[in-house]
């Protein structure tokens, strides 16, 4: 009789497959991530896995850019996963959570539609979470060097000289 592999068995490949079999927008185990629609997949070690889930969500909402991959935010938000960020980031996520089921949703991350999940975002906006989440993603989302060609921004221009010789003044849609 065979054995039915344990989920540590399971290879990343397996798992994604199973999980875009289900239909499901995460995959969430014992300290791991994944999106079976994206090459990415994280672990967590201070965050609970939903909480990490959650936060990407929430970072891809409040800068939302269509051509930007959800990589890129993971890496934006891994910062939160410490030891003591943990229980703020924990307790702002149940709280938005909470605000998702006050609207008949069973969390942030089973509200389907951009719109409502930016209304929820709207609500907790001038708090010291959303005010956290957000200083931070600047930052951490838009010092990432892989992501400035899709913005078209070349770096930064100083050790070359500044703009003015580089092409500054070639705007030609004026």
């Amino acid at each position: 009789m065979r054995q039915k592999a344990s989920n540590r068995d399971l290879t990343r490949r397996q798992l994604l497959s199973r999980a875009s079999a289900a239909g499901a927008s995460f995959v969430i185990g014992a300290g791991f991530i994944a999106a079976p629609d994206a090459a990415w997949a994280a672990e967590t070690e201070h965050l609970a896995p939903e909480t990490f889930a959650t936060l990407v969500q929430m970072a891809r909402d409040i800068y939302p850019h269509d051509r930007v991959s959800d990589a890129f935010y993971v890496i934006a938000v891994k910062g939160y996963d410490t030891a003591e960020a943990a229980p703020g980031i924990e307790a702002g996520i149940a709280a938005l959570d909470g605000a998702a089921q006050g609207r008949g949703h069973a969390r942030y991350l089973a509200v389907g539609w951009e719109r409502d999940r930016v209304d929820l975002l709207r609500a907790i906006e001038e708090g010291a979470f959303f005010q956290q989440i957000r200083a931070g993603l600047v930052t951490g989302l838009y010092n990432q060097k892989a992501i400035w060609p899709l913005f078209g921004y070349e770096g930064e221009s100083f050790s070359q000289g500044g703009y003015i010789d580089r092409g500054f003044n070639d705007i030609n849609w004026l």
